[in-house]
């Protein structure tokens, strides 16, 4: 309590000569300027204001109220405003993740077109392991791509798990259907 009437006694002056200043500047400008300058205002527009107004009132975009809503809600947080520094450093420790995400994707993807090469490669050698020409030739290739008893017993391929049409319903839409 004793800081506040501190304050209050050593900013009260100063508070009163910044009032006698406005004061004195508004009457001495309105003594310069002559009484029909200082009373009418001359617009850039060559319409009326009224009009303008009716105007903007109509052509505001329901999105554009939404938006000014939801970021002028109360309960919308402030945004964040860095300091240079800090917003240096959250720029840097951005591009730093988006680099190791990058790295690690590519990482990924390097592997799996390995590991798609080397399959391709041992197919190649199975279907090209009999000489050509004969009977069973490409028989080893065959028996691996049968898929006998990956899916389980009686299982079937997730590729047929949803029938896939490349023709149109008999029946386009159903207008009987209820909830």
């Amino acid at each position: 309590m004793a800081q506040h009437t501190t304050t209050t006694r050593l900013l009260t002056p100063l508070l009163s000569s910044f009032r006698s200043l406005v004061l004195s500047s508004e009457t001495t400008a309105s003594a310069t300027i002559p009484k029909t300058m200082a009373t009418s205002t001359r617009s850039f527009s060559s319409t009326p204001n009224l009009a303008a107004r009716a105007k903007q009132a109509k052509t505001s975009d329901p999105r554009v109220n939404l938006i000014r809503y939801h970021m002028q809600h109360p309960k919308t947080p402030r945004p964040l405003k860095f300091s240079r520094m800090r917003a240096l450093r959250h720029w840097t420790i951005h591009r730093a993740w988006m680099l190791a995400r990058r790295k690690a994707t590519e990482a990924q993807e390097a592997e799996l077109i390995r590991m798609h090469q080397s399959m391709h490669r041992a197919c190649e050698e199975l279907r090209n392991f009999d000489a050509p020409g004969k009977k069973d030739s490409g028989r080893l290739y065959r028996i691996a791509m049968e898929k006998k008893g990956i899916f389980g017993h009686g299982g079937v391929p997730i590729e047929y798990a949803r029938p896939q049409t490349d023709t149109p319903a008999r029946e386009a839409w159903n207008h009987g259907w209820t909830r």
